[in-house]
């Protein structure tokens, strides 16, 4: 039956469909509504913690699903509250019929324009009909326009960091190939941007096609546009479906900008802002996480020390890493196994020569602790920092720095690392965190 999509009983059976479809609109509306609704905290959580443990996949990947879910949700519970209208305007119909503009009595000026501005009542119901019908499916599509934003900046992305950047390969070809590559996706993403804002405008033109069908058959492929073009399509020949699709446009950045709206209370302080000398970030404080908060940089046990050791605890992340390999160059393996990975194994996987890994960690956290150092007040520590995972099992760097020395009161904690700029050694705060102390 699908391959003969022309015979009549098929067409005759899509009507049927038509016609019944808004029971499955709200039938899936409303289960995916309550799915997403469950899914977004759990997926929030993770964008924001691959963005402060600096997993650039994770991130990515879950920016999008974070993205998707807001659009859908946006969608589909206007979706419901057009749908629900239509239904009460068909209850309406079946009670009272059609508008009767005489029987109202208005003045002839009042029934002229109302006639003319509201019309028919079953125009009225045909019209929140192609709302509806509409606004569902292009739910999707909207979905399938983040995939192909996101897939367009990461091929550029890769372009960059695999050739361009790339010290294993010839000059020739991490220059000459990847910078010809990145200007053909950075223009054909403009071209097929100022396509799609024109609705088809490079394919009117007879010279202009010529140029452009190139650059939108890669872009297809880069896009997967070839997944959900017939919809493109559709929604352009009709002009209904058009003009809806960019009304919602300013509705999406109208939204955006309202949940970005924050009451400030203070000219001069913010929940948000970062530790200092004189203000105390929760993010800092272990005892003060929560399940959906994250350690800034640094953190210690507590505001209110009263044990016999303070707790410092550096976050790992992958730009800690790369700068042990600036300042030891025996650390850097010969393949970086960093990044997206298998843990599938073939006959065992490689040899592993464990005196030389261990050898090779040790030299790891001495050169750890010779770029990074614990300063309180005015006195600095010759800390042993070790490889732990925090109470949130996230991967970083501890020392246990003693209290005996420490009066009572405030005591102001820094992290520092050494940092090497125009061959010349400088010094950086990675950290500032007030605490207090006083014996138990």
């Amino acid at each position: 039956m699908s391959q003969d999509y022309n015979n009549p009983a098929f067409k005759k059976l899509l009507q049927k469909l038509q016609e019944e479809s808004w029971q499955l609109e709200l039938l899936i509306s409303g289960f995916a509504i309550f799915g997403l609704f469950t899914a977004l905290p759990t997926i929030e959580f993770r964008v924001f913690d691959a963005q402060f443990t600096q997993q650039i996949y994770a991130f990515v990947i879950y920016s999008i699903l974070w993205a998707s879910c807001k659009i859908l949700i946006f969608n589909l519970l206007l979706h419901v509250l057009l749908r629900g209208l239509w239904i009460g305007a068909l209850g309406l119909r079946y009670v009272s019929g059609d508008i009767d503009y005489d029987s109202l009595k208005y003045s002839p000026k009042f029934t002229r324009y109302l006639k003319k501005r509201v019309g028919s009542f079953d125009k009225y119901i045909a019209t929140l009909e192609n709302y509806c019908s509409v606004i569902f499916a292009i739910s999707f599509l909207l979905i399938f326009y983040v995939v192909a934003i996101t897939f367009t900046l990461v091929t550029i992305a890769l372009i960059a960091t695999y050739l361009i950047d790339s010290d294993d390969l010839p000059n020739w070809l991490s220059k000459g190939v990847g910078i010809t590559l990145m200007l053909f996706i950075i223009f054909g993403m403009l071209f097929t941007v100022i396509d799609f804002i024109t609705l088809g405008f490079l394919k009117k033109k007879k010279w202009l096609s010529k140029i452009y069908f190139p650059i939108y058959w890669v872009f297809s492929f880069i896009t997967l546009s070839f997944l959900y073009r017939p919809l493109v399509y559709n929604f352009l020949d009709n002009k209904f479906g058009k003009r809806l699709s960019f009304v919602l446009v300013p509705f999406y950045i109208l939204i955006t900008l309202m949940t970005s709206l924050k009451h400030k209370t203070s000219n001069y302080f913010s929940i948000d802002s970062t530790s200092t000398e004189i203000i105390a970030n929760n993010n800092n404080y272990e005892d003060l996480l929560t399940e959906t908060s994250f350690i800034d940089d640094v953190a210690i046990q507590s505001k209110v020390i009263t044990d016999a050791y303070v707790k410092v605890f550096v976050q790992f992340n992958e730009n800690i890493e790369n700068r042990m390999y600036n300042y030891n160059q025996g650390l850097k393996p010969k393949e970086d196994k960093r990044g997206l990975g298998s843990n599938i194994t073939i006959n065992g996987g490689p040899i592993i020569d464990i005196r030389k890994r261990d050898s090779l960690r040790k030299e790891y956290i001495k050169t750890f602790n010779d770029i990074y150092y614990v300063k309180i007040d005015s006195t600095v520590y010759d800390n042993e920092f070790i490889f732990a995972s925090n109470i949130q099992n996230k991967p970083g760097f501890e020392t246990y720095i003693p209290t005996k020395n420490l009066t009572e009161g405030k005591h102001v904690l820094r992290v520092r690392r050494r940092a090497i700029q125009n061959q010349d050694t400088t010094y950086r705060n990675v950290a500032t965190i007030p605490f207090w102390h006083f014996k138990d």
